[in-house]
């Protein structure tokens, strides 16, 4: 599996937190804020993968490009980032040793002042 750092859902959180679209939610919350697979699947239908694609910060590239399974590390419900989704992908990608994953969610954590 190659994964690597999703630059244009990178540029989108980057705005969304400019915008002051991001909930300063507690590490622990991401299960019950995190859209569920009938949410994903909606938001796929009314919206396509290139939107969807902006939600996650990483693409698996061995993955097909109109794969859910293609878009990993999200860090928002499609409206606004979440703390805790962005704590997550930062622990998750350290985990699994994707430092250009790691480094942007890091980066967005400072954006929002809440490291």
């Amino acid at each position: 599996m190659t994964v690597k750092l999703n630059a244009m859902a990178f540029d989108h959180a980057k705005k969304l937190t400019e915008e002051g679209r991001i909930v300063l939610d507690e590490r622990d919350e991401w299960s019950e804020h995190r859209p569920s697979a009938a949410d994903e699947n909606t938001y796929l239908e009314q919206h396509g993968f290139n939107e969807y694609a902006r939600w996650y910060l990483g693409i698996d590239d061995e993955m097909g490009e109109e794969t859910k399974g293609r878009y990993k590390f999200p860090y928002g419900d499609f409206e606004r980032v979440h703390r805790c989704g962005v704590l997550s992908a930062e622990v998750r990608a350290a985990q699994q040793k994707y430092a250009d994953i790691e480094n942007a969610a890091a980066h967005l954590l400072k954006r929002a002042g809440n490291r």
